[in-house]
């Protein structure tokens, strides 16, 4: 009886030890009424079939306006979800909100930041003219009790010095709010891996970009299309970043189409995640 104990307790360990949960960044593009072709209406199904399909656990949304997570919720009812707008700190303007699977995950903690000198209140920063959102979830694993925190954000696509004080403020503030809790920053950062902005979280010491260490990368082109086949970027744009406390096995850009169209002008990135 003893030795089928301590067998039980040795595989419910390497189980737990070796549990995996697939995040994913996703700008869904924002509902915009002159994308003639790629209305969100047209769009809400793939895009929210898609994420179901591909068994996201956690997926982090940028652009997202709040009629258009109110559609994700609908469609989406296994998923609960966080963010406030970027505009007032409440529904107005885009979200870069988080979605995560009820059934494995309890929210603990959550909040938000400006991308700005003023992160406290809505604004644009440094050489911006948009107001540029980061939000967070602190998350309990229903199955192991692990806490870890998931942070998501969208950098400007303009101001070169507002990207890269994102990430210094992205990395400060990851020291600051998970400390040495396990954290996971995701987003568009409107940069490829050469850019300053890009270089600063990778070599902060606080993050990872997740591909470097995936066991399996698959990345037919980059993650940006534009809604259009014949001008697809070959550079990835959208980054999922993690501490040391996490190991990366597939990590991939999605091309997923549907009668010839995009579910969003970006594709999703996704990386498969093990403590």
């Amino acid at each position: 009886m003893r030795v089928m104990l301590v067998v039980v307790m040795l595989m419910t360990h390497t189980f737990l030890a070796a549990q995996t949960f697939t995040a994913a960044t996703f700008n869904i593009r924002y509902a915009n009424p002159k994308d003639s072709g790629n209305l969100w209406t047209d769009r809400k199904q793939r895009v929210t079939d898609l994420i179901r399909f591909h068994g996201f656990d956690i997926v982090g949304v940028q652009e997202a306006l709040r009629l258009q997570l109110n559609d994700m919720e609908q469609l989406l009812p296994e998923f609960g979800w966080y963010g406030v707008g970027r505009d007032d700190g409440q529904s107005a303007g885009e979200h870069s909100a988080l979605f995560y699977r009820k059934s494995k995950y309890d929210v603990v903690n959550k909040g938000s930041f400006w991308l700005s000198p003023t992160p406290d209140r809505p604004g644009p920063g440094w050489d911006a003219n948009l107001n540029r959102i980061c939000s967070w979830l602190l998350l309990k694993d229903k199955g192991t009790g692990r806490e870890f925190y998931v942070f998501n954000a969208h950098y400007d696509h303009q101001g070169v010095k507002a990207r890269v004080e994102s990430s210094k403020l992205v990395a400060e503030k990851i020291r600051t709010i998970a400390g040495s809790v396990p954290a996971i920053f995701m987003g568009d950062l409107n940069g490829g891996w050469d850019s300053e902005w890009y270089l600063h979280l990778d070599r902060s010491g606080v993050v990872k970009d997740s591909r470097h260490t995936a066991k399996l990368v698959y990345q037919p082109n980059g993650s940006f299309n534009g809604f259009r086949v014949d001008d697809v970027r070959k550079d990835v744009i959208d980054h999922i970043f993690i501490t040391p406390q996490f190991k990366s096995g597939r990590w991939a850009v999605l091309t997923d189409t549907y009668n010839g169209k995009f579910p969003s002008d970006h594709f999703p990135v996704m990386v498969e995640l093990e403590f």
